[in-house]
């Protein structure tokens, strides 16, 4: 005998698959800019792993720094200092 008690929305979140690479990065790009959509931060905490945010926004804070530090660097050699 098989279990049919299941809810619809039990068997929905255990049916979704996992966020894709390039939504985590998208989700952490556009939280970074705080321009994040509702509807994809509630997708982000149902389907997405802790980790995987914490990595990819760890990156992006690095590239971000790296960028601004290159981009000050550009000016104040144009600049003559």
């Amino acid at each position: 005998m098989t279990d049919q008690g299941t809810t619809t929305s039990e068997t929905n979140e255990d049916d979704k698959p996992p966020i894709k690479p390039w939504q985590v990065i998208g989700s952490v790009f556009a939280a970074g800019l705080g321009v994040q959509s509702s509807k994809n931060r509630e997708r982000d905490f149902k389907q997405g792993r802790f980790g995987v945010f914490l990595a990819v926004g760890f990156l992006f804070t690095l590239v971000f720094i790296g960028s601004v530090y290159g981009v000050v660097q550009l000016v104040l050699k144009s600049a003559g200092h």
